[in-house]
This record gives C-alpha cells, sequence and structure tokens, in this order.
C-alpha cells in the first residue's frame, strides 16, 4: 500500500528517552514524518499505539511547548477516516478505538487553548465524516457512525461534561465545548452518561454568563431539551430543580421577554418557557423563592390586566405564531404552579381570575385586534380550562368577579341561536368546528369544578341565578337535536350537567323541588339508551353512572319526584339495567333500589317487573348473590348449600387474612366485608320486598334466599367469632359469665348455620322427590303413547291381512256376522215386519250403505266428474281395454217401516 512501513514501538519508545542530547528534534522530526505517514487516514490496527504517541506528546506540552505543534498535527489526524484493511477490523480493534477516542476527553485538561479547539473540532467531524481525498488500495473507509459509536462506548461524553467545568471562564473554547456536547446529546447513551455527570445543573447555571455570540444561551437550551428527552427526565428535574438553575432560567427568559425582537429570540424564550414548565412540576423547585412565579403570573396576566410593574411597562404582544404560542404556554404553566399552594397569595395578588375572566364573554369584533377570531377562540377556551384549575383555589375571587353570573350568561350564549362560526383547530376546541360544543363544554368543567367544592355560598348563588333550570334546558336542547358526529362531546357535556345538578341537589329538599318532573323526565331519557351503547367507548357509561348519581342526589328523599319516577316506570329501567349484569353498576342501582324500597308504592312495581325468559326481579337478585359469593369464593356445595356452618358468609380474603387485634374505632375484616361487595344490599332489598311472598322463584333460588333470609344473623355471628379470636390473641380471659355468653352466642350462630343446612337439605331432598315423580308421569306419558301406537299399527296389519288374503277377509266377515247377530234384540214385537239390512254376497267387512265411494280411485279410472255416476251399479270387465255398460242391476226398494238392528 501507500504507507510507508514505520516502527511506531520505536517512535515511543523514543517519545519515553529522556536522557540524550538532540532528543527534543529527534522526537519531533519522527512525529512530523508519522504525520506526513497518516495523511489520509488512520489505520485501526495502529490506532492504539497512535493515540499512546499522542499522549506522549501532550504530556510533555508543560516543560516542552514545541510538542504542542506536534500533538495538533496528530489531532487533526484524528479528524480523518478511520481506515480498516479487513472487514473484521471494526470489531477487532473496538475497544483500542473506544479507548483511544476517551482518552481526547482527558486530552481537554491540557492548558492550551489550541489544543482544546482542535480536539473539539476533531469531535464534530464524527457528525460530519468526509470522504477520504484520496484511496488507498487495500483498505477500506470504516462506516460513518463507527467513531459516533466508539466515542459512547468509550464514555467520550463524561469527560467533555468535566472539562466544561474547567473553562468557566474561556469562552471561545467553552463554546466549542457546548458545540461537542450538543452533538454528543442526540443519543440516548450520552444523554445518560452526561446526566451521571450532572450535565444539566452545570450547563442551566451558566445559562445567563456574558455572551456576545449569543451561541451559549442557544447551544445549551438545545442540549437540555436532548437531556430532557433521551434521558431520566425525573433525575434531570431533580438537577435543575435548584435556586442557581432557576434564577439563571429567570433572567434569560425576562431578557428575552422585555428585550428579545427577532423570530429567532422568540423562538428562544418560548423554548426556556416550555424547561421552567417541565421544572415547575417538581413541587420542590423553588419557584417562589428565586421569584420566577410572581414574575411569570404578571407576564401572563400583563395584556388583561393593566400593571405598573416596570418589567412590562410599553410591553405589547403581537398576533404573531410565537406570541401566541408564548400566551398559551403561560396559561399552561399557572396550571401547574397552582398546584403548589403557597402559590394562592401571588395569583391573588396577580388579579389572575380576573385576567381570565376577560375571555369568558361572548366574542366580539374589538376595535383593535391583538388576536385573530381563530387565535381568540383557542385562548378563550385555553383561559376557561385555566379557570378550572385556579377558580376553585380562589373562591373570593371568584365571587368577587360574579363568576357564577358570567358563566351562566356565557353558557345562555352557548346556547342561543347567534351566528357564529368557531374553528375548533386546537386541542381544546376538539368536536367543536361550526358550532359553540367546545366553549360549552369547559363553561361545564369550570361549573362542575365551583359546585363539587360543596361551598354553600357558591351554589346558594348559582341555584338563586336559576342554574339547575338552565341546566335542565341545556339538557334538553341537547336531546332534540341530537349530533351523532360530535357524539363523545355531547356525552360529556350531558355528563357534566347531571353532575353539577346532582352537586346542587344532594342534601337540599328545596332544591329537588325545582329538579322536579322535567329532571326526572332527563333522567329517564338517557335510562332508555340502548345497552349496546355501553359497550362504545364514547363516555356513554359515564353518562349512565352520572345518571345513577343524579337519581341518588336529585329524586331519592322527594317524595313528588319519586313517585313520578315510578310512575314512568323507572323502576322497571333500573332493573333492566341491572339484568344487564354489568358489574361496575350493580353497586350503585342496588343502592338506589335499598333506598327506593323505603317508598311503599316501590314494592308492587318490583315485583310486576318481568326481564328475559320470564324472570322476576327477586330471582335476579338471588341470581346476583349466587354470582358474587362464587366471586368472591365463598364455599358451598353443588347445589348452593352452606358448608361451613361457623362461617357461612366467608370470603376466601377472610380465609386468607388472619384476624388481627384492632382499636375500636378501625373497621375489622367482617365489617368491611359488609361495604365491599354487593351481599348486604341484595338482603336490604330482599327483606323490604318481604322474603315471603316471593314471585318466580326457583327450588335453587328457595336454597340460595335461605342463606340471604339469614344474612343479618351470620354476620352478626361472624363479627362476635372475630371479637372471641382477638380476645385469644391479646391472651386476655374473659370473666366466667362473659366467657358462658360468648359461648352461648357463638353456639348460637352456629345452630342458625346448621338449622339454615337442614332446611336447604330438605328442599333440595323435596325437589328431588318432585323430580323423580314428574319423571315418573312423563314416563306414564310415553308408554301411552307407545301402546297407542301399537294398538294403530295391529289395526293397520288386520286391514291389510283382509284386503290381501280372502281366508282372512272371511274369517272377519263371519265374526262381523257373528257379532251383529249376538248384538240384535232376541225378542221380536208382535205384528212386526222384520227386514233384512245385509246385503247378501258383499265381500266386505265394514258398514255398507246403498253407494260405496272409493275416494283413493284415480279420476282417470272413473272418468271424471261428468261420467255416469252410478258406480256402485257398474262392474269392471274381467278382460281388458276400456270400460263398458252392462246392464243395471235392479235394487231392493228400501222399506217403508223398518226396525233398528
Amino acid at each position: 500500500g501507500i504507507f510507508k512501513p514505520m516502527d511506531l514501538n520505536h517512535i515511543i519508545k523514543l517519545l519515553e528517552e529522556t536522557d540524550k542530547d538532540d532528543l527534543e528534534e529527534k522526537q519531533l522530526k519522527r512525529v512530523k514524518k508519522l504525520v506526513q505517514c497518516y495523511q489520509n487516514g488512520l489505520p485501526l490496527r495502529d490506532l492504539a499505539q497512535i493515540f499512546k504517541i499522542l499522549n506522549l506528546c501532550a504530556g510533555k506540552i508543560e516543560k516542552q511547548p514545541r510538542f504542542v505543534e506536534s500533538a495538533y498535527d496528530i489531532l487533526k489526524l484524528c479528524g480523518l477516516p478511520f481506515l480498516k484493511k479487513k472487514v473484521s477490523d471494526e470489531i477487532t480493534y473496538a475497544e483500542d478505538t473506544a479507548n483511544s477516542i476517551a482518552l481526547l476527553g482527558d486530552l481537554m485538561k491540557i492548558p492550551s487553548s489550541e489544543l482544546r479547539i482542535q480536539i473539539c473540532k476533531c469531535i464534530v467531524d464524527f457528525y460530519h465524516a468526509e470522504p477520504p481525498k484520496k484511496h488507498i488500495p487495500g483498505y477500506q473507509q470504516a462506516s460513518s457512525s463507527y467513531k459516533i459509536q466508539m466515542a459512547e462506548v468509550g464514555g467520550l461524553a463524561k469527560t467533555m461534561v468535566q472539562a466544561m467545568h474547567l473553562l468557566e471562564n474561556q469562552l471561545v473554547e467553552k463554546l466549542w465545548v457546548l458545540k461537542v456536547l450538543q452533538h454528543l446529546s442526540t443519543s440516548e447513551v450520552n444523554c445518560t452518561l452526561m446526566m451521571k455527570a450532572q450535565a444539566a445543573s452545570g450547563i442551566c447555571a451558566h445559562l445567563n454568563d456574558p455572551d456576545p455570540s449569543g451561541q451559549v444561551l442557544f447551544r445549551s437550551s438545545e442540549i437540555l431539551w436532548n437531556l430532557l428527552e433521551k434521558s431520566s427526565k425525573e433525575e434531570i428535574i431533580q438537577q435543575l430543580s435548584n435556586f442557581e438553575c432557576l434564577l439563571a432560567l429567570k433572567e434569560v427568559f425576562k431578557n428575552l421577554f422585555m428585550r428579545g425582537f427577532s423570530h429567532y429570540d422568540h423562538q428562544l424564550r418560548n423554548d426556556i418557557l416550555v424547561i421552567t414548565t417541565i421544572i415547575a412540576q417538581n413541587p420542590e423547585a423553588p419557584m417562589i423563592e428565586c421569584g420566577f412565579t410572581k414574575d411569570l403570573i404578571l407576564f401572563a396576566t400583563f395584556n388583561e390586566v393593566k400593571s405598573q410593574n416596570p418589567l412590562v411597562k410599553g410591553l405589547k404582544l403581537s398576533n404573531s405564531y410565537e406570541d401566541f404560542e408564548l400566551k398559551k404556554l403561560l396559561f399552561n404553566i399557572i396550571v401547574i404552579l397552582c398546584k403548589d399552594l403557597p402559590t394562592t397569595q401571588l395569583l391573588i395578588e396577580g388579579k389572575v381570575v380576573l385576567a381570565l375572566f376577560t375571555y369568558v364573554k361572548k366574542s366580539e369584533k374589538h376595535k383593535i385586534i391583538e388576536w385573530s377570531a381563530a387565535q381568540h377562540e383557542e385562548l378563550q377556551l385555553h383561559a376557561i380550562a385555566t379557570l378550572s384549575s385556579v377558580a376553585p383555589l380562589l373562591i373570593e375571587e371568584y365571587m368577587s368577579c360574579q363568576g357564577n353570573a358570567r358563566v351562566l350568561a356565557f353558557l345562555e350564549w352557548c346556547e342561543s341561536e347567534d351566528p357564529f362560526f368557531s374553528h375548533g383547530n386546537s386541542f381544546h376546541g376538539t368536536g367543536g368546528r361550526g358550532n359553540k360544543f367546545a366553549q360549552m363544554r369547559y363553561s361545564l368543567r369550570l361549573l362542575r369544578a365551583m359546585v363539587y367544592l360543596e361551598d354553600e355560598t357558591i351554589n346558594t348563588d348559582l341555584c338563586e341565578k336559576g342554574a339547575i333550570q338552565q341546566m335542565i334546558g341545556i339538557f334538553k336542547n341537547i336531546i332534540s337535536k341530537p349530533n351523532e358526529k360530535e357524539e363523545a362531546i355531547v356525552l360529556e357535556i350531558q355528563s357534566d350537567i347531571l353532575l353539577i345538578l346532582s352537586g346542587l341537589c344532594e342534601y337540599h329538599i328545596q332544591r329537588k323541588e325545582i329538579f322536579g318532573t322535567e329532571g326526572v323526565d332527563i333522567i329517564l331519557h338517557v335510562m332508555k339508551t340502548d345497552p349496546k351503547k355501553l359497550q362504545s367507548g364514547l363516555g356513554h357509561n359515564v353518562l349512565l353512572f352520572s345518571t345513577l348519581d343524579s337519581i341518588w342526589c336529585c329524586i331519592l328523599g322527594c317524595y313528588p319526584s319519586e313517585d313520578y319516577f315510578l310512575e314512568k316506570e323507572g323502576i322497571f329501567l333500573l332493573l333492566d339495567l341491572l339484568a344487564l349484569n354489568q358489574k361496575k353498576f350493580c353497586n350503585l342501582i342496588l343502592g338506589i333500589m335499598v333506598e327506593f324500597c323505603d317508598n311503599p308504592k316501590t314494592a308492587a312495581h318490583v315485583n310486576a317487573w318481568r326481564g328475559k325468559k320470564d324472570q322476576t326481579a327477586a330471582s335476579l337478585l338471588i341470581k346476583l348473590w349466587r354470582k358474587e359469593e362464587k366471586e368472591l369464593g365463598v364455599k358451598r356445595d353443588k347445589n348452593g348449600k352452606i358448608i361451613d356452618t361457623k362461617r357461612p358468609l366467608f370470603t376466601s380474603f377472610q380465609e386468607e387474612q388472619k384476624i388481627m387485634p384492632l382499636p375500636a374505632n378501625c373497621p375489622s375484616i367482617a365489617v368491611m366485608d359488609v361495604a365491599e361487595n354487593i351481599r348486604a344490599k341484595i338482603y336490604s332489598v330482599l327483606d323490604k320486598l318481604d322474603f315471603e311472598n316471593l314471585p318466580g322463584l326457583s327450588t335453587e333460588d328457595f336454597v340460595t334466599l335461605c342463606i340471604i333470609h339469614r344474612y343479618l344473623d351470620f354476620k352478626i355471628g361472624e363479627i362476635w367469632n372475630e371479637i372471641y379470636e382477638e380476645i385469644k390473641l391479646e391472651k386476655l380471659r374473659p370473666v366466667s359469665t362473659d366467657q358462658k355468653i360468648l359461648d352461648t352466642i357463638t353456639t348460637a350462630s352456629e345452630n342458625i348455620g346448621k338449622m339454615v343446612a337442614s332446611l336447604q337439605s330438605e328442599m333440595i331432598e323435596s325437589q328431588a322427590r318432585q323430580d323423580v315423580q314428574n319423571e315418573q308421569k312423563a314416563y306414564a306419558k310415553i308408554q301411552a303413547t307407545h301402546k297407542q301406537r301399537e294398538l294403530a299399527n295391529k289395526s293397520w296389519e288386520n286391514f291389510v291381512a283382509r284386503t290381501s288374503n280372502a281366508k282372512m277377509l272371511k274369517k272377519a266377515k263371519r265374526l262381523q256376522e257373528k257379532a251383529i247377530e249376538s248384538s240384535r234384540y232376541i225378542k221380536r214385537p208382535q205384528n212386526a215386519i222384520l227386514h233384512q239390512t245385509g246385503i247378501k254376497g258383499l265381500n266386505t267387512t265394514v258398514p255398507s250403505g246403498p253407494v260405496v265411494t272409493v275416494k283413493s280411485t284415480p279420476a282417470r279410472l272413473i272418468g271424471g266428474p261428468l261420467a255416469d255416476t252410478e258406480l256402485a251399479l257398474k262392474k269392471l270387465p274381467i278382460r281388458g281395454g276400456a270400460f263398458q255398460k252392462v246392464k243395471a242391476v235392479k235394487t231392493v226398494d228400501e222399506p217403508k217401516k223398518s226396525i233398528a238392528t
């Protein structure tokens, strides 16, 4: 090849020598020769030795400054492509290459500006590989990403971060190191190494250092972005959450906000704000202490609330894309900052609620256009969404701004027919194109947030302003104009309306009366939803939950509403929902049923309900009980009978949990079990329906009903058993009287279990006997059917025999004549004329008349309906051929008087 053979080991030995004359000249000469030899690239096989030579040269610089040039020249070679002779060289020399590249970071410690810059240039060139100037026979260029991979393996990023801390006062070198780190931070491996070297805090703390070039801020923000995206976000936030970093960010942001005019400055300002927003999510970040929170609140509201603060004096935002993004980012950071409660006072001082409420009004064409129509709409929605987070923390400010009145007036506009073309092209505007659904959706969210504070001042004010009637009106209006295209948004609006109504009406009978029949009608409308829609994922489930909640809060306890609900078959609809067997609804529906059963009119409705296959409500409830017990792992035999009479209600969870002594104010496992499953509710409903008169139950249902009937007794016994076990665990000995009472209670509880088990056995045995009887009846019926069939077959066989066998026919005829004769009256009355009723010579064994019609004879043989009808008087000719008419036979005249024989 072109490479001249060079003894690199000889150069290394020469550089290691120290005591010869003219040594420096020789050493420099040999290094220069080496540089000339490798001016087209460094072979991977020689890399380790070449970098050892570089390291030896670098070590001599302090005492022999002339070696700076040698080291510089070798570093320039490192920027050239690495060359491989074999394809496998990349793998073979991987370790040597990684160690060699890692050495570049260590060389940054040498106090030579020229060398440091060259090292940085060399590393940057890794990412901008150029083809070799000259093709070298027998060698190929290593892959373009090889140097980058080896830099990751060698941990170069870590040493470069450490080098940056040495260069705080050298701006030019510092900029080069930042450029290197910017390139290195494009990889996740390097970002992790940089994170471990505390790069984030080191870079951020110096964001505001003097920098005429403006590159420090640009490159630093880029590196911070990459670190947040490509390494542990939580760790980077932790590194940036200190006073020094936040102070630097604050000063940079203020400068860019107040003095940044270019497009580039505005973009950088927004980037810094996004990084700040991410840090603000950490509640430990000293945002308030460094004064950043106060400044951000000022910047967010100065456009809406005039301020005399010199920071914003004369400042104005344009409607450019960057300023519009800034406004949204400021709204967003307020939502994050308000999660830290000490921020509340700053929000009050900054008049944030008042500023945000300037957007909660009908869109108007302003004389001075600050934002375009689309921008204003997006900011309006963002402001209302921000209020949902901020207003609940600042109740006094909300009320002093007439918050309820403003929101209700805005909702009135949303519902009106006022022409308004919304753009709906933002996150908050989803589903709101060409309508006011987005505005309505966020306004209702705001109201819901305020109502659920349960602050009586707010709720009373809402009711006085007619909120209940307005909410019902909006709901009815939505129902009357179905919108399938935006169904998910509409369902969310409906859910929020019902939740607001629930929050307002709960605990207040007067408000429930205002809710009245109109309110009940909208609830019934939702309950009639097609059950298939519950699986659509659009929000029907949430709406149904809201509806059930509003039955609880807005109807129960108000007798006129309850009666109207019953009259409109509301209980039927509830039971239909219960029959869907969806676990998520069962608990809530049964809770409502328990309360409704206090109304004396409910029982008749429940008993009248019929489900699929004529299922009754009692049967449905018992089926739910069995399903619940199966899921809870309660021990029952195949017939549903009690197995463990001592603990008949015990679940598998209770079996696993060991009984532990608990304070008196802590509920035990047995008590918690009552609230954690639906058995107690099913018991309550059936108890109020009267256990004795439940229609449509099978034996299996009655067997389960025995357990349900005794649920309370079993549960009391279970709790007493827990008390007994706790006393044992605490090694207490009750006095003899107490011991006797405890024993009596536990024995009585067990006896109830045995009694129920015995009753269940009787029922099962009785049913088994009944089943046997029913089986025997069925068999008897089958037997009778078979016997009848046999007789019919026998009759047919006799008939066939008579028609095919002359002897059998004669025998049958004799038997028939004998039977006729024996049936006649023997004593004849005097003067009676006897007539013979039999026709002699007739070869039939069936009762005969003067005419015999054979229905089975085909029409082609008898000549059809127009032929001679005296069929009985004709005979078929013995010989073949057509029909022939013969002489008619003279018939005997009918007797005028005869005796029936």
